[in-house]
This record gives structure tokens, sequence and C-alpha cells, in this order.
């Protein structure tokens, strides 16, 4: 069944087990946007080992939370970009690209999404807009889900409120967990070559440019390998779709389709109807001629997409 899945749906494959390796908003300007990124702006008065926070620009405020092994660097274009209308939160995770992971084996994805709702009290933010990439999306679902005194709105960017679901609409929590450990060995097993060979034949289903796809592996492989394990096999263990109906938060869920090497639309859209269907109000939309990196592959109309969702 593993196979034969991955097999039928390379994008739906590579969205699962790459869930966000790092790519920067334009492909052509990787190195770009790193060399001409702002000095960090820590928040004064928050710490912690489970993600830091880069602050600019000034106005109603935007958290923006990357994926599985990103770097915040994947939101740095569309940060400086939104700077001049919004104080931007980037928010970086630990163990991710480079960055120290202190936690062994232990749980990623709960004790983070109750660091963000510190940062956000901390810094006494006022119902922010979350964006969230893949496994940040699934963030800013659970973080609004269980805080949702603290979430003005969410963008779920190319992201499923249970990412085990691509197996199938049958597939259930438990019934994931074999797949996850799988999927949780697959991150510790390799060595450093076998495992740079596996996150480049992944990120081809994931975005278009081949320097979007460098860039991606390149955090990869700087991330630390127990953190991968351990996000990944919470990401795929953790179903936030019974929670939906009660939400109330609004929520957008943007999402990729592509014709050429991607999910064709129809089965995007099938797929995202089916696993929103409990959230009333869910703003769907579809972006065509793009992988899993949205902001990447189609960055003009990305950008737009985020115009409106924070004016609504």
């Amino acid at each position: 069944m593993l196979n034969a899945f991955f097999e039928a749906r390379p994008r739906l494959r590579a969205a699962l087990f790459g869930l966000a390796v790092c790519a920067p908003s334009f492909a052509v300007g990787v190195g770009q946007a790193i060399a001409q990124a702002p000095n960090a702006v820590a928040a004064p008065a928050f710490a912690s080992d489970r993600l830091s926070v880069e602050v600019i620009g000034s106005g109603p405020d935007v958290i923006l939370i990357p994926g599985f092994a990103s770097s915040r660097e994947v939101w740095r274009v569309e940060a400086n970009r939104l700077k001049a209308t919004h104080r931007v939160h980037l928010v970086q995770l630990s163990g991710f690209a480079g960055q120290p992971w202190t936690h062994g084996d232990g749980p990623f994805v709960a004790p983070m999404i109750e660091e963000l709702a510190r940062y956000i009290r901390d810094a006494g933010l006022e119902k922010p807009a979350v964006i969230g990439h893949s496994m940040g999306g699934l963030s800013g679902i659970l973080l609004a889900q269980g805080h949702p005194d603290l979430v003005g709105k969410v963008m779920s960017v190319d992201s499923l409120p249970f990412f085990s679901a691509l197996f199938g609409p049958q597939v259930t929590v438990e019934a994931a967990r074999p797949f996850a450990e799988q999927a949780a060995q697959s991150m510790l097993n390799p060595d450093a070559d076998a495992f740079r060979a596996g996150q480049a034949q992944s990120s081809v289903g994931l975005a278009r440019a081949p320097a979007t796809r460098t860039a991606m592996v390149d955090w990869s492989m700087a991330s630390d390998r127990q953190a991968l394990a351990s996000a990944i096999r919470d990401v795929m263990t953790t179903d936030a779709r019974p929670a939906l109906s009660t939400m109330t938060t609004p929520v957008w869920a943007v999402y990729a389709a592509d014709a050429n090497g991607g999910a064709p639309a129809p089965m995007a859209d099938a797929m995202w109807t089916r696993e929103y269907a409990g959230l009333p109000g869910v703003h769907l939309e579809r972006v065509d001629d793009s992988r899993h990196f949205i902001m990447a592959d189609q960055p003009e109309r990305f950008a737009a997409i985020v115009d409106r969702f924070l004016q609504e």
C-alpha cells in the first residue's frame, strides 16, 4: 500500500516526507534574500529552547511559521515585502536549519505550540494573523484551537489538518503510527550521502525551480536528525480535524495544484475539500502551476492572496 501510494502521488509523497524542507520565496533570490536580511531583532522579553523570533517592520502583527526542516529565511522575501505595513514576526523552530536541539527524542509539536502561545502573550500581541507553511500551517491551526483568544486569523499554506490523510480517508492516528515510525527512522538511519540523495529526490516534487530545490536540501542537511525524526513522528500522528467544528478563528487554506509533475487540480480539490469539510466558513483557495512551495513557485499570486487575507 505504501509504495503504491507514493508511486501514484509523487507530489503528495514529497509533501508528506519533505513536509516543508526549506526554500526561499523566490528561487532566483536565494542568496540575495539571505544577504540582504536585516539584523535580527530578538523579542526582548522572550527566550525559549523551542523557538526564536525575529521582528521586523511596524503595523498590525503577522506571525510567519516555517515548516519541517525550514529556516525562517523561507519567508524572507515575503517578510521584507510586508514590513512596510506590518510588524512581522519570523519564527525559527529549534532543531531545524542549523538551530540547536536539546530535547532528544521527546515531543516536538505540542511543546512548540505552547511556546508560540507564550510568545504571543509575552510580546503583548493583540490577535495576530498567523501564516504557516506545511507543518507550520498545521501549527497555526493547532495554536488557534488551543488558544483561540490569542489568534486573530490563520492561513494554512499547502497544509492539511491531518497529514496522514494523504494515505487515504480511512486512515486513523493509530493506523498511521507504523508509517510515522518508518518516516522517523528514515530521518535517523541514512548516512549523510544517502540522506542528501533522498532529500534531493523529494525536492523535485516540492518545487519547480532547481535553485529552490538546492536551497531546500541545504537547510535539511543543516537540521538535527533527531529533531527531524521527532517532528515528523508528531506531525503524522496529530489529527486536528476533530476540533475543526469548534473553531471560531477565521482560516484560509491555500493549496497547490500542478498538472505537470504535481497534484492535478481535481485531486487537490478533492483532498482539501474533504479534509477541511468540518471547519465552518473555511476559505479554500487553489494556486495552479505550483508545487508544495507556493511562495516560491508563484510568488506574485501568493503575495496577492496574503494581501487579501490580511485585509479581510
